[in-house]
């Protein structure tokens, strides 16, 4: 059942009593947000808006609501090293306007063309779909057969269409020192 694995997942208090809302809102601000101030930063975002989606179970089309949660998780991640944080008047100006919507529809297509209809899910060098809630096995098969082929068969799908600047992939979101950061 989704109770279910949502536990499996790590979301111990998934709420199922959340209304469903069209998330174009919330994808766009991620868009934003990571080719702004980069995949680390958008990765947090992106954690705190699942755990104020299936947990808190508010929608993801409240813009007012939403510019709030996502300035508050943007002054505590960017605040620590000097950047400078949008307002929320910046962000509910973002969210009013169409930036990135292209972008999105077109990652969506890509994703129906690789038979994604639900997520969570992992795509591997742009053609493998795992499961959100796959087993740590299939996960480690996967990684075994690229580590054992010594080389990546395609690089990543969607930096393009959603316009991420190379700089933006090659910097990527989880470094040592955040997993060091992490795990302390």
């Amino acid at each position: 059942d989704l109770k279910g694995r949502g536990l499996e997942a790590g979301i111990p208090h998934f709420n199922l009593d959340r209304l469903a809302s069209n998330t174009m809102a919330s994808h766009r601000l991620i868009q934003y947000i990571g080719k702004h101030f980069g995949l680390a930063v958008s990765e947090a975002v992106y954690d705190r808006l699942n755990e104020y989606y299936f947990v808190e179970g508010h929608a993801l089309n409240d813009k007012p609501r939403l510019a709030r949660v996502v300035v508050g998780t943007l002054r505590e991640v960017l605040s620590p090293d000097g950047t400078i944080c949008p307002e929320e008047q910046e962000i509910l100006e973002f969210l009013d306007g169409n930036e990135g919507r292209k972008e999105i529809e077109d990652a969506l297509e890509t994703l129906q063309e690789l038979g994604v209809h639900s997520v969570p899910k992992f795509i591997i060098e742009g053609r493998t779909v795992i499961d959100g809630a796959a087993k740590p096995g299939v996960f480690v098969d996967v990684f075994r057969a690229i580590e054992n082929r010594g080389f990546l068969q395609s690089q990543a799908v969607f930096a393009d269409i959603l316009g991420v600047p190379p700089e933006t992939i090659q910097a990527g979101s989880h470094t040592r020192e955040h997993f060091i950061m992490t795990a302390s």
